[in-house]
């Protein structure tokens, strides 16, 4: 294995600590998460739910393959940015998915594991096996729970994210349980309720 690769797949995989979640920057949140920030949050939240599943229907998920479908899930994001919803409006779907494919495929290329990482990524860009599912749940919830800090931290304008995650599927009944306890401490942080 090449050394100097291997750093500089590190070097630039390391970016992600400093490169900002732009939707929450475009509307204004100061002090914003990064991308690896966020990646950690999906990952705690993927293992809650994995584990909650486990406890709760006896469903049991690969936990390995879970986490590492978290920490992979935005890495591509070192060399594409954070892209803001207004230009994923304009991208279709498949052009983006085959970009971060191309992306992650040549950033993963100096590792050992870089097939079998790159089809634990393809799983859940898919969502075709229960673990991609899941942590595609987690993606969602990790990023509502963002929004509901910054909202308590004194943000305004994030209602969007709210009406967005209300016409959502959510692949496990779990995380849609989770969304809505989300959704009623937010109403109580209006005093009101949803």
């Amino acid at each position: 294995m090449d050394h100097e690769r291997i750093i500089d797949f590190l070097w630039e995989a390391m970016i992600l600590k400093r490169t900002p979640r732009t939707g929450w920057q475009r509307r204004g949140v100061s002090h914003v998460e990064s991308v690896a920030e966020h990646s950690f949050g999906t990952a705690l939240v993927a293992l809650v739910l994995t584990e909650a599943l486990r406890k709760g229907s006896g469903e049991a998920l690969d936990r390995e393959k879970v986490l590492l479908m978290a920490l992979l899930h935005d890495l591509a994001e070192a060399r594409l940015t954070d892209l803001p919803m207004s230009a994923l409006c304009l991208i279709p779907e498949e052009v983006k998915s085959q970009a971060e494919a191309i992306a992650l495929a040549d950033l993963l290329n100096p590792l050992s594991s870089a097939e079998e990482l790159k089809g634990l990524w393809q799983e859940f860009e898919d969502r075709t096996s229960p673990e991609g599912q899941l942590v595609r749940d987690a993606d969602k919830l990790e990023m509502m729970v963002q929004c509901l800090r910054y909202e308590w931290a004194g943000s305004r304008g994030l209602d969007e994210f709210w009406q967005v995650m209300d016409r959502h599927q959510w692949h496990y009944t779990l995380s849609a349980d989770l969304y809505a306890r989300l959704k009623a401490k937010r109403a109580q942080l209006y005093g009101h309720c949803e």
